[in-house]
Protein backbone atom coordinates (compact mmCIF):
# COMPACT_ATOMS: atom_id res chain seq x y z
CA UNK A 1 0.00 0.00 0.00
CA UNK A 2 1.19 3.22 -1.07
CA UNK A 3 1.60 6.03 1.91
CA UNK A 4 0.30 9.18 1.38
CA UNK A 5 2.35 12.37 1.71
CA UNK A 6 1.12 12.98 5.32
CA UNK A 7 1.39 9.70 6.34
CA UNK A 8 5.15 9.40 4.95
CA UNK A 9 6.42 12.59 6.77
CA UNK A 10 4.97 11.27 9.57
CA UNK A 11 6.29 8.00 9.74
CA UNK A 12 10.15 9.90 8.70
CA UNK A 13 9.58 11.92 11.41
CA UNK A 14 9.01 8.93 13.97
CA UNK A 15 11.81 7.48 12.75
CA UNK A 16 14.18 10.65 13.19
CA UNK A 17 12.96 11.15 16.69
CA UNK A 18 13.79 8.18 18.00
CA UNK A 19 17.27 7.96 16.62
CA UNK A 20 17.71 11.67 17.51
CA UNK A 21 17.11 10.03 21.57
CA UNK A 22 19.80 8.27 21.16
CA UNK A 23 22.55 9.86 19.26
CA UNK A 24 23.46 13.73 18.03
CA UNK A 25 25.32 12.41 15.20
CA UNK A 26 25.19 14.41 11.90
CA UNK A 27 26.02 11.64 9.35
CA UNK A 28 27.58 13.21 6.67
CA UNK A 29 28.02 9.87 4.16
CA UNK A 30 25.36 6.95 4.63
CA UNK A 31 26.43 3.30 3.60
CA UNK A 32 24.63 0.42 2.65
CA UNK A 33 26.14 -2.84 2.90
CA UNK A 34 24.73 -6.15 0.55
CA UNK A 35 24.75 -9.89 0.87
CA UNK A 36 28.42 -11.05 2.66
CA UNK A 37 29.36 -7.56 2.97
CA UNK A 38 28.68 -6.80 6.32
CA UNK A 39 31.76 -7.26 7.78
CA UNK A 40 32.92 -3.77 6.19
CA UNK A 41 31.05 -2.07 9.27
CA UNK A 42 34.17 -2.76 11.37
CA UNK A 43 36.07 0.14 9.59
CA UNK A 44 33.80 2.78 11.35
CA UNK A 45 34.55 3.81 14.71
CA UNK A 46 31.07 3.02 16.21
CA UNK A 47 29.17 5.80 18.56
CA UNK A 48 25.88 4.09 18.23
CA UNK A 49 24.37 1.30 16.87
CA UNK A 50 20.58 0.57 16.77
CA UNK A 51 18.85 -1.94 15.70
CA UNK A 52 16.08 -2.22 13.18
CA UNK A 53 13.49 -3.35 15.04
CA UNK A 54 13.70 -0.68 17.79
CA UNK A 55 13.06 2.22 15.04
CA UNK A 56 9.74 3.19 14.54
CA UNK A 57 8.61 2.16 10.92
CA UNK A 58 11.54 0.90 9.82
CA UNK A 59 11.51 -2.70 8.10
CA UNK A 60 13.01 -5.46 9.89
CA UNK A 61 16.15 -7.65 7.65
CA UNK A 62 14.76 -11.21 6.74
CA UNK A 63 17.96 -12.70 5.06
CA UNK A 64 20.93 -14.58 6.39
CA UNK A 65 24.45 -12.24 6.40
CA UNK A 66 21.62 -8.80 7.02
CA UNK A 67 22.31 -8.32 10.74
CA UNK A 68 19.32 -5.32 10.80
CA UNK A 69 21.36 -2.88 12.42
CA UNK A 70 22.00 0.67 11.90
CA UNK A 71 25.90 1.84 12.66
CA UNK A 72 26.54 5.30 13.53
CA UNK A 73 29.76 6.71 13.68
CA UNK A 74 33.06 8.06 12.28
CA UNK A 75 35.90 7.03 9.71
CA UNK A 76 38.78 9.15 9.93
CA UNK A 77 37.03 12.90 10.78
CA UNK A 78 34.07 11.61 8.61
CA UNK A 79 30.70 10.95 10.33
CA UNK A 80 28.82 8.16 8.82
CA UNK A 81 25.44 5.70 9.17
CA UNK A 82 25.62 2.41 7.95
CA UNK A 83 23.11 -0.23 7.25
CA UNK A 84 24.32 -3.72 7.93
CA UNK A 85 21.53 -5.33 6.24
CA UNK A 86 19.07 -4.07 3.21
CA UNK A 87 15.62 -5.08 2.38
CA UNK A 88 14.06 -6.71 -0.90
CA UNK A 89 11.41 -6.79 -2.78
CA UNK A 90 11.08 -10.51 -2.51
CA UNK A 91 11.13 -10.35 1.46
CA UNK A 92 7.69 -9.06 0.36
CA UNK A 93 8.16 -5.33 1.25
CA UNK A 94 6.81 -2.68 -1.04
CA UNK A 95 9.23 -0.61 -3.17
CA UNK A 96 8.49 2.31 -0.40
CA UNK A 97 9.23 0.54 2.38
CA UNK A 98 12.37 -0.64 0.81
CA UNK A 99 13.81 2.78 0.60
CA UNK A 100 12.51 4.12 4.10
CA UNK A 101 15.36 4.31 5.41
CA UNK A 102 17.47 6.04 2.80
CA UNK A 103 15.34 8.91 3.61
CA UNK A 104 15.60 8.71 7.14
CA UNK A 105 19.52 8.69 6.65
CA UNK A 106 18.92 11.81 4.77
CA UNK A 107 16.54 13.67 7.16
CA UNK A 108 19.42 13.02 9.50
CA UNK A 109 22.05 15.17 7.14
CA UNK A 110 23.71 12.38 4.61
CA UNK A 111 24.08 13.97 1.68
CA UNK A 112 26.14 10.93 0.01
CA UNK A 113 25.03 7.48 -0.51
CA UNK A 114 27.60 4.15 -0.75
CA UNK A 115 25.92 1.15 -1.84
CA UNK A 116 26.81 -1.83 -2.30
CA UNK A 117 25.65 -5.63 -3.08
CA UNK A 118 26.32 -8.83 -4.40
CA UNK A 119 25.35 -9.89 -7.95
CA UNK A 120 26.17 -12.42 -10.51
CA UNK A 121 28.29 -11.86 -13.57
CA UNK A 122 26.80 -11.25 -17.30
CA UNK A 123 30.19 -9.56 -19.20
CA UNK A 124 32.15 -12.52 -20.00
CA UNK A 125 35.18 -10.58 -18.71
CA UNK A 126 34.49 -10.10 -14.92
CA UNK A 127 35.09 -13.21 -12.84
CA UNK A 128 33.69 -14.36 -9.30
CA UNK A 129 35.05 -12.02 -6.43
CA UNK A 130 35.97 -9.22 -9.04
CA UNK A 131 34.31 -5.86 -7.98
CA UNK A 132 32.61 -3.72 -10.39
CA UNK A 133 31.88 0.23 -10.06
CA UNK A 134 28.05 0.78 -11.17
CA UNK A 135 28.13 3.36 -14.09
CA UNK A 136 24.69 2.73 -14.64
CA UNK A 137 21.47 0.52 -14.18
CA UNK A 138 18.52 -1.07 -15.66
CA UNK A 139 15.17 -1.24 -13.57
CA UNK A 140 13.76 -4.90 -14.04
CA UNK A 141 11.65 -4.86 -10.51
CA UNK A 142 8.78 -4.24 -11.93
CA UNK A 143 8.10 -1.42 -9.56
CA UNK A 144 9.46 1.68 -8.69
CA UNK A 145 9.59 3.52 -5.06
CA UNK A 146 8.34 6.71 -6.80
CA UNK A 147 5.32 5.78 -7.93
CA UNK A 148 2.05 7.57 -5.80
CA UNK A 149 1.81 10.96 -4.60
CA UNK A 150 5.26 13.07 -4.69
CA UNK A 151 6.32 14.88 -1.72
CA UNK A 152 8.13 18.28 -3.47
CA UNK A 153 9.81 18.56 0.38
CA UNK A 154 11.98 15.52 -0.81
CA UNK A 155 12.63 15.97 -4.41
CA UNK A 156 10.80 16.94 -7.81
CA UNK A 157 8.34 14.61 -9.41
CA UNK A 158 10.11 13.59 -12.29
CA UNK A 159 14.03 13.34 -11.12
CA UNK A 160 16.62 13.36 -13.80
CA UNK A 161 18.38 9.93 -13.80
CA UNK A 162 20.77 10.23 -16.58
CA UNK A 163 23.74 10.70 -14.12
CA UNK A 164 21.88 7.99 -11.42
CA UNK A 165 25.78 7.53 -10.30
CA UNK A 166 27.96 10.57 -9.37
CA UNK A 167 30.69 10.68 -12.05
CA UNK A 168 32.68 12.84 -9.01
CA UNK A 169 32.41 9.98 -6.59
CA UNK A 170 33.34 7.85 -9.83
CA UNK A 171 36.73 9.68 -10.73
CA UNK A 172 37.13 9.71 -6.63
CA UNK A 173 37.40 5.94 -6.48
CA UNK A 174 39.23 5.13 -9.73
CA UNK A 175 42.06 7.57 -8.43
CA UNK A 176 41.89 5.74 -5.16
CA UNK A 177 41.89 2.20 -6.79
CA UNK A 178 44.74 3.05 -9.10
CA UNK A 179 46.64 4.44 -5.64
CA UNK A 180 45.90 1.35 -4.03
CA UNK A 181 46.25 -1.00 -6.71
CA UNK A 182 43.06 -2.21 -6.41
CA UNK A 183 41.33 -4.58 -9.21
CA UNK A 184 37.91 -3.20 -10.31
CA UNK A 185 35.66 -3.34 -13.34
CA UNK A 186 33.07 -0.60 -14.14
CA UNK A 187 29.59 -1.67 -15.99
CA UNK A 188 25.65 -1.20 -16.16
CA UNK A 189 23.67 -3.19 -13.28
CA UNK A 190 20.44 -4.77 -13.82
CA UNK A 191 17.57 -5.40 -10.71
CA UNK A 192 15.52 -8.17 -11.15
CA UNK A 193 12.94 -9.09 -8.17
CA UNK A 194 14.11 -12.85 -7.21
CA UNK A 195 14.19 -14.22 -4.95
CA UNK A 196 15.54 -16.91 -7.52
CA UNK A 197 18.61 -16.90 -9.32
CA UNK A 198 18.30 -16.61 -13.08
CA UNK A 199 17.83 -19.15 -16.03
CA UNK A 200 20.48 -19.05 -18.65
CA UNK A 201 18.28 -17.87 -20.84
CA UNK A 202 17.60 -15.27 -19.07
CA UNK A 203 21.03 -14.40 -18.54
CA UNK A 204 21.71 -14.24 -21.68
CA UNK A 205 18.78 -11.81 -22.19
CA UNK A 206 19.95 -9.19 -19.70
CA UNK A 207 23.75 -9.38 -21.17
CA UNK A 208 22.23 -8.59 -24.70
CA UNK A 209 20.04 -5.69 -23.10
CA UNK A 210 23.20 -4.10 -21.77
CA UNK A 211 23.55 -5.25 -18.49
CA UNK A 212 27.30 -6.31 -16.91
CA UNK A 213 26.05 -8.04 -13.45
CA UNK A 214 22.58 -9.20 -12.40
CA UNK A 215 21.21 -8.49 -8.81
CA UNK A 216 18.03 -8.19 -6.84
CA UNK A 217 18.56 -4.98 -5.27
CA UNK A 218 20.08 -1.11 -4.84
CA UNK A 219 17.84 0.54 -7.71
CA UNK A 220 15.20 1.20 -5.40
CA UNK A 221 17.66 2.67 -2.75
CA UNK A 222 19.69 4.91 -5.65
CA UNK A 223 16.77 6.04 -7.30
CA UNK A 224 15.31 7.30 -4.16
CA UNK A 225 18.29 8.95 -3.41
CA UNK A 226 18.86 10.69 -6.21
CA UNK A 227 15.13 11.92 -5.92
CA UNK A 228 16.35 13.52 -2.70
CA UNK A 229 19.61 15.08 -3.97
CA UNK A 230 22.07 12.76 -2.98
CA UNK A 231 25.01 11.56 -4.27
CA UNK A 232 25.67 7.95 -5.19
CA UNK A 233 28.49 5.87 -5.47
CA UNK A 234 27.75 1.68 -6.16
CA UNK A 235 29.83 -1.10 -5.79
CA UNK A 236 28.45 -4.77 -6.79
CA UNK A 237 30.97 -7.53 -5.84
CA UNK A 238 30.84 -10.44 -8.45
CA UNK A 239 29.86 -13.67 -6.39
CA UNK A 240 28.61 -15.89 -9.36
CA UNK A 241 29.08 -16.47 -13.34
CA UNK A 242 26.04 -16.09 -15.63
CA UNK A 243 27.19 -16.66 -18.86
CA UNK A 244 28.77 -20.24 -18.96
CA UNK A 245 27.17 -22.64 -21.18
CA UNK A 246 26.52 -25.26 -18.32
CA UNK A 247 26.14 -22.83 -14.77
CA UNK A 248 26.97 -24.48 -11.96
CA UNK A 249 24.68 -24.44 -9.05
CA UNK A 250 24.47 -21.97 -6.65
CA UNK A 251 23.82 -21.52 -2.82
CA UNK A 252 23.71 -18.25 -0.88
CA UNK A 253 26.71 -19.68 0.82
CA UNK A 254 28.38 -19.48 -2.43
CA UNK A 255 27.30 -15.98 -2.25
CA UNK A 256 28.67 -15.08 0.92
CA UNK A 257 31.90 -17.09 0.50
CA UNK A 258 32.50 -15.41 -2.78
CA UNK A 259 31.90 -11.78 -1.31
CA UNK A 260 33.76 -12.14 1.62
CA UNK A 261 36.78 -12.31 -0.66
CA UNK A 262 36.18 -9.27 -1.65
CA UNK A 263 34.80 -7.40 1.18
CA UNK A 264 38.25 -6.50 2.47
CA UNK A 265 39.26 -4.24 -0.72
CA UNK A 266 36.21 -2.82 -0.83
CA UNK A 267 36.26 -1.96 2.54
CA UNK A 268 39.85 -0.47 1.90
CA UNK A 269 37.93 1.52 -1.05
CA UNK A 270 35.21 2.87 0.94
CA UNK A 271 37.60 3.99 3.92
CA UNK A 272 39.41 6.12 1.56
CA UNK A 273 36.22 7.08 -0.58
CA UNK A 274 34.60 8.50 2.77
CA UNK A 275 37.48 10.26 3.66
CA UNK A 276 37.59 12.62 0.08
CA UNK A 277 33.92 12.77 -0.07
Amino acid sequence: MIMSIEEQRRAIAEAVTEIRGRTAEMPQTAVILGTGLGKTAELIEQTEVIEYQDIPNFPVSTVESHKGRLIFGTVGDKSVVAMQGRFHLYEGYSAQQLVFPVRVMRALGAEALLISNACGALNHQFKTSDMMFITDHINLLGTNPLIGPNDDSLGPRFPDMSRAYSRRLLSIAENIAQTENILYRKGTYVAVPGPNLETPAEYRYLHIIGADAVGMSTVPEVLAARHCGMEVFGISIITDEGYHDELPEVSLADVIKAAAVAEPEMTRLFARLIAEI
